[in-house]
């Protein structure tokens, strides 16, 4: 995976601030999972929110400034990366987090089981 030096101390500023949507994920269902997910990776010229190695998948959670056509470009952009590398990202916005985690959960869960049977397949 390639690392972005140059982004080390913003993803630092980005670990310790996490927002209420992010730390509520993170706390109640990511920091226990069976298969390890990290906080604020930096991966080519960007940080993701939430990345599980073994499952090349990354978790993002999308505030209203995601719904602007600028930022819909960028998160465009961002997601062929990632693809282009193997990395497959989910994406969530924060209402989906504070009014279905449930359901937020299950999908996260169905995914890394889908991307870990895929993944060691031939």
């Amino acid at each position: 995976m390639q690392h972005n030096r140059k982004l080390t101390t913003r993803a630092q500023t980005l670990w310790r601030n996490m927002t209420k949507e992010e730390r509520r994920l993170w706390y109640e269902y990511l920091h226990n999972y069976p298969q390890r997910f990290r906080r604020q990776v930096t991966v080519g010229n960007y940080i993701l929110d939430f990345y599980c190695a073994a499952a090349k998948l990354a978790v993002e959670l999308d505030g209203s400034q995601h719904y602007e056509p600028k930022e819909q470009n960028y998160d465009a952009m961002r997601a062929a990366y990632l693809n282009r590398i193997g990395i497959m990202v989910l994406r969530f916005s924060n209402l989906d987090v504070l009014r279905n985690l449930r359901g937020v959960c299950q999908m996260i869960d169905m995914t890394v089981a889908q991307r870990l049977g895929d993944l060691s397949r031939p």
